[in-house]
């Protein structure tokens, strides 16, 4: 199961109930937390999540709202005694940048970090799944991510049966991807397992429709994206480098994405829900984010 809890959802400018960007992303060993603008520990600890647990943190970009936070977040793990290494995922000029911010703010001494500057393609892979990045259409250099769990193999209990196999050791090779032999016959996972697709979360934010973005959002379980503005603010939308909720769900469609949830909400609405219900017309599986909403895939 895949648990993501929407810590922040405003964007420049932070409301008396939207925080700045921060997506917490929760996997077995792994969580990730996507962006990190300012008041992002204060909203961790309302959620109910230590910050040590984090360990890995994806920049999109190196604007105010997206990373004014990492400084006293690191300051934070490193005080609770983080176990292992933060992985820092972010754009180029990621690396300067978070020296100059170590150097300002941070103990060295007391967490241990590693900066990754990434562009295209995969970034990070292990046995569970694998990160990828793209860079996006912003007026600064921008990454989208996409967290792609990888297919399972369980036990097709009902061939099982035919087989006569029964839980157990044998079975476990099986799943493993292993042919046993049993009784002096061969059977292969291939007849007697099933393969189970992993599920797949990609994170837009701050950009403009893209061949990227679409690329990322390919076949999509979540696809959580910008929609900072209406229909009816177009041209800003164009100006600043941002997505209208049409835009979004044009995305979406354009995409086989199967939900939608809009986040970096302008702090001009007060209520969602008008951009929600905006691009429901055209997508009707989509969710405008609110702090501490909690999805599941």
């Amino acid at each position: 199961m895949i648990e993501l809890t929407f810590l922040g959802t405003a964007c420049m400018a932070p409301t008396k109930e939207r925080s700045h960007p921060a997506v917490f992303l929760s996997y077995g060993a792994e969580n990730l937390l996507f962006d990190c603008g300012e008041g992002t520990q204060r909203q961790l600890k309302i959620a109910g999540i230590k910050p040590a647990r984090i360990t890995k943190l994806l920049i999109s970009h190196w604007h105010g709202d997206h990373i004014l936070g990492i400084p006293g977040l690191m300051s934070t793990m490193g005080a609770e005694q983080h176990s292992g290494v933060l992985d820092i995922y972010g754009p180029k000029g990621t690396k300067e940048y978070i020296s100059l911010m170590v150097h300002s703010f941070v103990s060295k001494d007391l967490i241990e970090f590693r900066v990754h500057e990434v562009l295209d393609g995969k970034i990070f892979e292990n046995e569970e799944f694998v990160l990828y990045a793209a860079p996006l259409k912003h007026s600064a250099p921008c990454i989208g991510y996409s967290f792609v769990e990888k297919e399972k193999r369980k036990m097709n209990l009902s061939a099982c049966k035919k087989l006569n196999l029964t839980p157990g050791p044998l079975m476990g090779k099986l799943q493993a991807g292993q042919s046993i032999m049993l009784n002096g016959k061969k059977i292969t996972p291939e007849e007697s397992t099933i393969l189970v697709p992993g599920k797949k979360i990609v994170y837009l934010t701050d950009t403009r429709p893209c061949s990227n973005a679409l690329k990322l959002a390919e076949k999509a379980d979540l696809l959580i994206t910008d929609a900072t503005y209406k229909n009816d603010q177009q041209d800003k939308a164009e100006s600043h480098f941002h997505l209208t909720t049409h835009e979004a769900t044009q995305i979406a469609n354009e995409a086989g994405v199967k939900k939608l949830v809009l986040t970096h909400i302008s702090q001009r609405y007060k209520n969602a829900k008008e951009l929600e219900q905006e691009a429901r017309q055209y997508f009707d599986d989509t969710l405008a984010a609110v702090d501490f909403m909690k999805v599941s895939v």
